[in-house]
C-alpha cells in the first residue's frame, strides 16, 4: 500500500473587529442570555412543529444563533451539530459573498461534503440576518429528516459504498430568496423522498422557525443598535477562548496515544476498522493526531471534519471543565493531523450514512488517551449509539412514512459513579420514541422492554446495563438496521470488566433463533418477531473494591444475578456481575 500523506489542519476562524469589547459587561451578559433564551424558543417551537416522529419524539435537531461569520456563541443541547454550523455558513460566505445574501433568504444544504453536514438525511437551512443594510448574524437548524431518497428507506444505509446511494444531495442553495419560496426546488426535493409530506412538512417548519429567529435578531438590534449586538457577540466567543486557554493551560506536558476497533464498516464484515489519536500537550497547546487511523472504508463509516471537531470539543470540555461555555472559540486552540483519505479524513464521494457509530467509538478513544493527562477523569467505554432501526410498511398510513427509531445505550463508569443505563449517550441528547407512539401510529407490537442484567461491566463502579427491545411485525416489512459493538464490547477502565456486546436476535426463545448482523437490511413477513438488545457499559477500577452496599442495590435491582446463576463470587462473598449476555 501507497504511504498516505498528511493533512495539518488547523482553521482560524474569521474574526470581526470587536475582541476585546467597546461594550459593557452588563449589556454583554443580558445580550448573551437573550440570544441563549431565542435559541431555546426556536427549539421548542420547532419541536412543537414537527411532522416527523424523528422530530416530535426523538428530537433529533439543533437551531442556532451564530454571529456574521458562522461562528456559535451559544452551543445547542444537540451538541454534535455544533461545530457543522461554522463550516456550512464559511461555505455560504464562499459561494455568496455577503453582495449576494439578501434579507428574507434562506440556504438549504445537506452534503456531507459540500457543508460538512454529518450525513445526507441531516438537512440545514440556513437565513441570513440584516439591520440597516448590513449583515450581522444567522440563524440555523439542523434536522434529520425521514427519507432522502437513496438505496433504502431512511437513506441510512449500512452497505452504501458511495455517496451517491445514500439520496439526494444539496449543496448550499436558495430555497428562499428575498421572501420568495423557491416551488420548483421543493418539488425536486419532495420527488426524490419516500416519504414527502414529513420532510417538506420538517423543513417548512425549520424555514419557519429561522424567520422567528431572524425577526427576533432584528429586534435586538433595534433595541440595543448593530455594533453593540456585533461586539457582544464577539465579546461572548473571547470569554470563552479564555477560559479554554486557561482550561488547556492546566493541562500537564507529555504526550499520549490511543487505538480503538469498530466492529467493521458495514462491507467488509470481518476486517475491524481502526480509529487512532496521538494527542501532545506542550506550554498549554494541544495537538491531536489522527494520522494512524485506517484508509477511508468502502462502507459508510467515514466521518467529516465537523464531526471528528465534535469528538474532540466534547471531550475536551468534559475532561477539563463542564462549567466552560462551548463557542467557536474552541477551534482556534486545537491542532489537528489527519492522513489523507483517512476514515476521519474521507475523500469524496466515500459514503458516511453510519457516522455515528464512528463518532462513539472515537470517543472512547479521545478519552483513553486523555486519562494519563488527569488520571481519573476518563470514563470507560459506553454502550455507542445503540444503532437506529427503520421499519418501512408497505400499507403504512398516507403521511405517516417509515418507522424510524434511535437508540441509546449505556454509559461507561467513571471513578465515582457507575453507568447510566438507557440513556442516548455522549454527543447528542436524544429521546426514545414512546411504545404507545410506536404502536398507536404503525402495525408494530412491542412486546418486552427492560434492562437486562449482568451485561454492565464488573468494576469497584459497574458499568450501565444494556437494555432488550422486542418487536413483533404485524405486517410485512423492511427492515434497516445499523449497529456496532456486536463483535468487539465496550472496554472497561482502570481494571474494570468490559461491557456486554449488542445483539440483534430473529426468533429470540426459540429453536429458530438467529443472530444477525450489526448492520443489514432485510425483509419480513407479518407475525416476525426479533430483538434488538444494546451493549452494555465497560466497568471502572478493581471488582474487588466495589462497596458491598452497591453490590447488595444491585442484586436487589435485578441488576446483576444470584450466586449460582450468572453471577461470580471473590473471596469476600460479594456477588459480581459478569459482563456478558444473560
Amino acid at each position: 500500500m501507497p504511504k498516505r500523506s498528511l493533512v495539518e489542519y488547523r482553521r482560524i476562524s474569521r474574526r470581526t473587529e470587536n475582541p476585546d469589547g467597546k461594550t459593557d459587561p452588563i449589556t454583554v451578559q443580558i445580550l448573551r442570555n437573550r440570544v441563549s433564551s431565542l435559541m431555546e424558543e426556536m427549539d421548542y417551537r420547532f419541536y412543537r412543529s414537527g411532522y416527523s416522529t424523528i422530530v416530535r419524539e426523538s428530537r433529533d435537531f439543533s437551531c442556532v444563533v451564530t454571529d456574521r461569520a458562522g461562528r456559535l456563541a451559544v452551543a445547542p443541547p444537540m451538541f454534535f451539530h455544533g461545530p457543522v454550523y461554522f463550516h456550512l455558513i464559511q461555505r455560504i460566505l464562499d459561494i455568496y459573498g455577503q453582495d449576494d445574501l439578501a434579507d428574507g433568504d434562506t440556504l438549504v444544504c445537506n452534503h456531507p461534503y459540500e457543508g460538512n453536514l454529518p450525513h445526507v438525511p441531516d438537512m440545514a437551512l440556513v437565513t441570513p440576518v440584516f439591520h440597516g443594510g448590513a449583515l450581522v448574524a444567522f440563524t440555523a437548524s439542523i434536522a434529520h429528516k425521514a427519507d432522502m431518497g437513496g438505496a433504502v428507506p431512511g437513506s441510512t444505509w449500512g452497505q452504501a459504498t458511495e455517496l451517491f446511494q445514500e439520496g439526494l444531495l444539496l449543496p448550499p442553495v436558495k430555497i428562499v430568496r428575498a421572501g420568495l419560496p423557491n416551488a420548483d426546488l421543493q418539488r425536486l426535493i419532495a420527488t426524490n423522498s419516500r416519504a414527502p409530506e414529513l420532510v417538506l412538512g420538517d423543513m417548512n417548519a425549520q424555514i419557519g422557525i429561522t424567520g422567528i429567529g431572524r425577526d427576533r435578531l432584528q429586534d435586538l438590534c433595534e433595541s440595543f443598535g448593530t455594533e453593540t449586538f456585533v461586539g457582544a457577540m464577539d465579546q461572548i466567543i473571547a470569554a470563552s477562548d479564555r477560559r479554554f486557554r486557561a482550561a488547556l493551560a492546566r493541562l500537564p506536558d507529555g504526550e499520549y496515544s490511543s487505538e480503538g476497533l469498530l466492529d467493521n464498516d458495514g462491507i467488509d464484515r470481518d476486517r475491524p476498522v481502526k480509529l487512532h489519536v496521538r494527542i501532545a500537550v506542550r506550554n498549554g497547546d494541544i495537538h491531536f493526531d489522527f494520522s494512524g487511523s485506517d484508509p477511508q472504508t468502502r462502507g459508510p463509516a467515514n466521518l467529516r471534519l465537523a464531526m471528528v471537531e465534535a469528538c474532540v470539543f466534547y471531550c475536551l470540555i468534559g475532561f477539563l471543565d463542564t462549567d466552560i461555555p462551548y463557542s467557536d472559540a474552541a477551534r482556534d486552540l486545537v491542532h489537528f493531523t489527519f492522513a489523507d483519505r483517512s476514515v476521519l479524513n474521507p475523500e469524496q464521494p466515500a459514503p458516511c450514512s453510519s457516522y455515528m457509530k464512528t463518532c462513539h467509538k472515537l470517543v472512547d478513544v479521545i478519552l483513553q488517551a486523555l486519562d494519563p493527562f488527569l488520571p481519573g477523569r476518563a470514563v470507560a467505554n459506553a454502550g455507542g449509539s445503540g444503532g437506529s432501526i427503520v421499519v418501512a410498511w408497505g400499507d403504512a398510513a398516507p403521511g405517516r412514512g417509515n418507522q424510524y427509531e434511535i437508540f441509546g445505550s449505556a454509559y461507561g463508569a467513571g471513578q465515582d459513579n457507575d453507568g447510566a443505563t438507557g440513556v442516548s449517550t455522549h454527543l447528542a441528547n436524544l429521546y426514545g420514541t414512546p411504545l404507545e407512539v410506536i404502536e398507536s401510529e404503525f402495525p408494530c407490537r412491542i412486546t418486552r422492554y427492560e434492562p437486562l442484567p449482568d451485561t454492565g461491566g464488573a468494576g469497584e463502579f459497574r458499568g450501565g446495563l444494556a437494555y432488550r427491545r422486542d418487536y413483533e411485525l404485524l405486517a410485512p416489512a423492511s427492515v434497516v438496521y445499523r449497529a456496532d459493538r456486536a463483535a468487539i464490547a465496550p472496554s472497561g477502565l482502570a481494571g474494570g470488566a468490559d461491557g456486554a456486546k449488542s445483539r440483534f436476535l430473529l426468533s429470540p426463545g426459540t429453536a429458530a433463533e438467529e443472530q444477525l448482523p450489526a448492520s443489514f437490511r432485510q425483509n419480513f413477513a407479518a407475525g416476525t418477531r426479533f430483538s434488538l438488545q444494546t451493549a452494555g457499559g465497560g466497568g471502572y477500577g478493581d471488582p474487588a473494591k466495589r462497596a458491598p452496599q452497591a453490590h447488595a442495590r444491585d442484586l436487589a435491582e435485578g441488576y446483576c444475578s444470584p450466586p449460582g446463576k450468572n453471577g461470580i463470587r471473590d473471596g469476600t462473598d460479594n456477588i459480581w456481575p459478569r459482563g456478558k449476555h444473560p
